[in-house]
């Protein structure tokens, strides 16, 4: 069973942890949870995936079926006796490639079988053969893979750093080209969607990583990430008019009328968009612990957007403008306000909004003094060090 996937083809092991996280959502309607469930089964039993079986066992998602847990451990005893036989014979008999093959090949049956620390383990063994960069780069993904199965973060950005080191030695533009997403996917797993944003655009015309996902879901991230990253200009110029985005994103659910209705200012049809695509942000494995984050965000840069244009407005026209009432809008804004995220004051009893946006000069100024002020404190403290 391939790992890489062939150009278009999910990594099977994220796939499989996409079902697992489905499965657990009380937003996926049961009929798909029992799909699910069957797809995972037959996964994980034609894939002999042990560790994986037991803790589904534990956690009541399958009844324990003994015969076939022990079925499934002879044949991995049965091909862990042949991997360990090819790899003595290439020692005694064979080059140094041969060895490295048959290492590598241990490694991917304990990715296979769902085995994340005999993996790493034989993963690391096979590095000590491995002399190529661009081999050793490849053993990294295969340990990136491994940290996004179970969104072991640590395990992620070790693995990024120790690319970013392997490429000083060296390496293809490919790999490195390939590595941007796979940071950028971190990036937006661990909330830095501007790094995410900007890594994802940086990889819009380079994109192979077909192993983690589709173009479409990258796509869709892509967008997702930058009109909450990106200004106005900006994201005119890399995402709306992107031909590579414009090809694909008409595939993608409410994404088109998403993006381009902020663009350009048509806010009815931007909040309608926005409540369609709410499932497809909250049923994604990576950004669904950041839903409630994402969604305040959007809303930050929207309504941003509109009191842009106003010295001051009333609530009943703003109200009007996303096709909302004047409460929902009230409570909304008050939220915001408090939160520190918008520029505004409600007068409630005219039932206007007035805007005291902080010009860029005044922040400035606010920073210099600011900046004067805590220059001035070390000087007194070193002075105080000094005449002692």
């Amino acid at each position: 069973m391939g790992l890489e996937g062939e150009e278009g083809s999910q990594q099977p092991q994220l796939v499989l942890a996409d079902k697992l996280f489905l499965l657990k959502q009380p937003d996926v309607q049961d009929i798909n949870k029992v799909r699910f469930k069957e797809e995972v089964f037959k996964h994980v039993k034609d894939n002999d995936m042990v560790p994986l079986y037991e803790t589904l066992v534990a956690d009541s998602v399958f009844e324990m079926d003994r015969t076939l847990l022990d079925s499934m451990r002879a044949k991995i005893d049965d091909e862990l006796k042949k991997l360990d036989e090819k790899i003595a014979d290439a020692e005694e008999n064979l080059g140094e490639s041969e060895v490295r093959e048959a290492h590598l090949a241990k490694s991917l049956f304990f990715i296979r079988i769902g085995d994340k620390e005999k993996a790493l383990e034989q993963l690391k063994i096979t590095e000590t053969k491995t002399v190529a960069v661009g081999q050793k780069m490849d053993l990294v993904f295969y340990t990136l893979q491994l940290g996004f199965f179970d969104m072991d973060f640590d395990l992620i950005s070790k693995s990024i750093d120790k690319a970013k080191s392997l490429f000083e030695e060296g390496g293809d533009w490919e790999r490195k080209n390939r590595l941007k997403v796979y940071e950028s996917l971190y990036c937006m797993s661990s909330r830095n969607f501007k790094k995410a944003a900007e890594l994802f655009l940086d990889s819009i015309s380079t994109f192979t990583t077909y192993e983690l996902f589709p173009y479409d879901t990258f796509i869709f991230y892509t967008v997702l990430t930058s009109i909450i990253s990106l200004d106005r200009v900006s994201l005119k110029q890399k995402v709306v008019d992107a031909p590579e985005i414009l090809t694909v994103i008409g595939k993608i659910p409410h994404l088109s009328e998403f993006m381009n209705s902020l663009y350009d200012c048509q806010y009815k049809s931007f909040f309608s968009a926005f409540a369609g695509l709410t499932e497809q942000v909250k049923l994604d494995r990576y950004l669904h612990p950041h839903f409630r984050y994402y969604m305040r965000e959007v809303r930050t840069v929207v309504y941003s957007q509109f009191l842009e244009s106003y010295k001051s407005v009333t609530i009943e026209a703003m109200a009007k403008a996303f096709g909302v009432t004047v409460d929902f809008i009230d409570v909304e804004l008050s939220r915001f306000i408090a939160a520190g995220k918008l520029h505004c004051k409600i007068d409630k009893v005219a039932g206007v909004l007035e805007t005291n946006r902080p010009d860029a000069k005044n922040a400035l100024y606010q920073a210099t003094i600011k900046q004067g002020d805590f220059l001035l404190n070390r000087i007194q403290k070193l002075s105080r060090v000094i005449d002692l």
